[in-house]
This record gives C-alpha cells, structure tokens and sequence, in this order.
C-alpha cells in the first residue's frame, strides 16, 4: 500500500470514528406533547419539568439545577413546535432556578438540560 493510500485511509478512519463519537454523543432529539414530564439528571446538573397544554398553548415549567463546583452553568433549553426558543441557567453549585414558558400555536416542545 503506497504512503499516499496509507495516509488517506488513516485519514478517513479518524473522520468517521469522530463522526460516530459525536453522533453517540449528542443523542437523540424527539419533541413531548401534553401532558409529559421529565426529570433528568447529568454529570453536573440537574432538572424537572412539565408541558401542559390549554387550547392550543403549551406551557413548559419546572427548575434547573447546578449540581458542580465549577465555572460551569446548568442550563435548560427548551425549543418549541411553533420555533419559539427559551433558556433558563443556574450557575453555582446548588442554585436552583425555576422557570415557566408558554408557547401559543402549538402543543409541543423540545426540552435539554446541558452544562454550559
């Protein structure tokens, strides 16, 4: 196998075990309807929440947590069926913040909890 050949396939070999690390890592991404809950925790943070919807809103409510003595925030992101956008952040170990958003023309969301 020639030098060039070597690196290329060397190359490409990192690119798609990089690729697939970051795929595995980044998870799948479903929007909930109403009702739904979650209360998911991560390395560093922690959150619950709810939709509920009343027509045809949605509201989304519920608390983040920084669970780490770091530099980092706790950060919840919620993404809504209509492309609304909202965040909420606790920064500090043990800061709780709380927060509700409601959306209107639609009955669905997206919600992460990330550190950032």
């Amino acid at each position: 196998m020639s030098a060039v050949r070597k690196t290329l396939t060397s190359v490409l070999s990192a690119a798609v075990l990089a690729g697939g690390l970051a795929v595995a890592a980044a998870g799948p991404a479903s929007a909930a309807t109403c009702p739904s809950s979650s209360a998911p925790l991560i390395d560093g943070a922690r959150a619950a929440w709810s939709l509920r919807c009343s027509g045809n809103n949605v509201t989304v409510s519920g608390w983040v947590e920084d669970t780490r003595a770091d530099t980092k925030c706790a950060v919840v992101r919620v993404n809504a069926g209509n492309g609304g956008y909202k965040t909420k952040s606790a920064c500090g170990s043990g800061v709780r913040e709380q927060f509700s958003y409601t959306f209107g023309g639609t009955k669905s969301a997206q919600v992460r909890l990330a550190i950032a």
